[in-house]
């Protein structure tokens, strides 16, 4: 097996738990906020997916699906553009309310196809390029596609939890 294909095989993996994660959520479960301030469903899923959206973008020199593709204007949050939730506040966290989770899918899958794409096209030698001099080391392509992913796992896993006290607590 090829690196390229443990990448494709990890992110394929994050879409899998998104939809698990959001699938027949209503608008109060997609929101809901254990303890009244932590993260909802929704912030994770979209947080999450706009880390990837914008770190890979970012390291492939492609624009950002949530941009391109118009999903800025569906979500429609009021948000700046290149807001990719680091550093929310609990009132920003708030801010975050999607209609569906539909909508916070049709976003994922999106990204994870713009993704695939651009992970089909790698050679063992691009991982190793570097793509972010702002660091010591500086981080490399390979790395790179490792932190967002470990990123994306760690909050979707986060949502799934979230996700079960939700239900949980509705029973």
């Amino acid at each position: 097996m090829h690196a390229k294909d443990i990448l494709i095989e990890g992110y394929g993996r994050i879409r899998e738990e998104v939809h698990a994660a959001v699938e027949g959520l209503g608008p109060d479960a997609l929101h809901a906020r254990p303890a009244g301030h932590a993260n909802s469903v929704a912030w994770l899923v979209w947080h999450l997916t706009r880390v990837q959206d914008d770190h890979v973008a970012d390291a492939f020199g492609l624009d950002q699906v949530w941009l391109a593709g118009g999903w800025a204007d569906r979500f429609g949050l009021g948000l700046p553009r290149h807001d990719t939730g680091y550093g929310h506040t609990p009132a920003k966290v708030a801010a975050v309310r999607v209609g569906s989770p539909g909508l916070l899918t049709g976003y994922h899958d999106a990204v994870h196809e713009r993704t695939l794409g651009a992970l089909r096209s790698l050679t063992a030698k691009d991982l190793d390029e570097v793509v972010d001099e702002g660091w010591d080391p500086p981080v490399t392509l390979g790395v790179r596609l490792v932190s967002v992913l470990s990123d994306d796992l760690q909050h979707v896993g986060q949502a799934a939890y979230v996700r079960g006290l939700v239900r949980g607590s509705a029973a």
